[in-house]
């Protein structure tokens, strides 16, 4: 096998990757179970759960992970034998689904044993030698084949962390749709499966969800406006015209940049009492728009990047600065506007320091942030938890949505922005 070149594999990695393959099979053999539930390898837990009559549904995780490794196993085999890409390929690809159904484990296994009657009050720290054995050579095996399979050294980071990554998202859309109320409940898993925590949201009268979402809609829609259309402007100005006081202009605007924005929330704060406009979500749109200037650095970096030459030869033509502006230098920035509208909805959409100081218990003006950490109070998070993820969820579809539409302008307006 050493001796062995294939093209597009680096064969100085496929003994590693067998051996940790091995150990992953021999890891379904030895102790899964803790001492009091008979030590049981994971082969036996497994053919336990088949007969069992109140086996946890997702106990099919379990069997998965069973089964793909047997495969891994059986590839790696074939691959000694028989070396090619191909068939190295499909073993990698086993591999990442076998690791994926290890680590889902870590999270389901309390359910499953309890469920199918193997374990009583099972905590992770019970669970056999076995159990960590083949997670640890789940995610070393599939390292080493990545490895054999020439795999960028990146991609195998980003494989291993998102898997990881996924958890989080996976656990705040299950605990929405958990049918069993309360903070705390000792499992990943949810028993049962239900969307009246959807429901409830929108049709409690405790909370008013929907005055909340259509509230931070119109901070944000109207702040994105404002504050792209200010950006523009001052970006522009800066990029494009010279005039006296120019650069400490910018410097100042730097300076005062670097400072955080809570700094002056109590300030602001006063000043809007005293104007009567605390506990408004006008105030939350004014503010914003107040300081939405000292942005302007990626937007001007970007303007730098559109040749002069052209507003040259339009101020040659006849046209003015506002023409220019609207009819060649917009035009020729959708990238880097698309950025600046996602940033600006984005930061409206999800902020809560300063909404949450300026509404005070007004909860009639409150945006969905200050609105779900509300329902977090210690007073209300047995009640209202399930209803708080069901919020989470509903509030981060738009993001999702906007920014995988938008993505592609994203990137092209920051990568711009750099080249100024």
């Amino acid at each position: 096998m050493m001796n062995k070149t294939v093209i597009g594999l680096k064969l100085e990695y496929f003994l590693r990757a067998l051996v940790a393959v091995i150990l992953s099979f021999i890891s379904l053999l030895i102790p899964f179970t803790s001492k009091e539930a008979g030590s049981k390898n994971m082969i036996s837990t497994a053919l336990s759960l088949l007969s069992a009559d109140g086996a946890a549904k997702i106990s099919f995780f379990l069997y998965l992970a069973v089964i793909l490794t047997v495969a891994s196993l059986v590839l790696g085999v074939i691959s000694y034998f028989k070396t090619g890409v191909k068939i190295v390929k499909a073993w990698m690809f086993v591999q990442i689904f076998a690791t994926f159904f290890w680590t889902t484990l870590l999270f389901a296994v309390k359910i499953i044993l309890e469920e199918g009657g193997i374990e009583n009050d099972f905590l992770l720290k019970s669970a056999g030698i076995g159990f960590w054995t083949g997670l640890v050579t789940a995610y070393c095996s599939l390292v080493y084949i990545m490895k054999l399979a020439e795999v960028n050294v990146g991609y195998i980071v980003l494989t291993i962390l998102g898997v990881m990554w996924m958890f989080p998202i996976l656990w705040i859309l299950l605990t929405a749709l958990r049918a069993e109320q309360g903070y705390y409940v000792g499992y990943f898993f949810p028993k049962h499966l239900t969307l009246k925590n959807f429901y409830d949201l929108f049709h409690n009268s405790a909370v008013p969800f929907g005055k909340w979402w259509v509230n931070t809609m119109i901070v944000a829609i109207c702040g994105c406006v404002l504050n792209t259309l200010i950006v523009l402007g001052t970006a522009f100005v800066l990029s494009r015209t010279r005039f006296s006081g120019r650069k400490p202009f910018m410097n100042i605007l730097m300076i005062i940049g670097m400072f955080p924005g809570f700094m002056s929330m109590v300030a602001l704060y006063n000043i809007l009492k005293g104007l009567g406009l605390n506990q408004s979500i006008g105030a939350l749109i004014i503010v914003g728009a107040a300081g939405a200037a000292m942005g302007y650095h990626i937007t001007k970096g970007y303007f730098d990047t559109i040749p002069k030459a052209i507003d040259e030869a339009a101020i040659i033509d006849g046209a003015s600065r506002l023409q220019i502006f609207t009819r060649i230098t917009i035009p020729l920035s959708k990238s880097i506007i698309v950025y600046q509208v996602l940033g600006t909805f984005l930061g409206a959409w999800s902020d809560y320091i300063f909404p949450r100081l300026l509404f005070g218990d007004r909860q009639s003006s409150y945006t969905v942030a200050v609105g779900l950490f509300w329902m977090t109070d210690f007073r209300r998070i047995d009640s209202y938890y399930t209803q708080f993820a069901a919020g989470a969820v509903i509030i981060a579809l738009p993001i999702v949505i906007l920014f995988i539409w938008l993505q592609r302008f994203y990137v092209e307006g920051l990568s711009g922005s750099v080249k100024g």
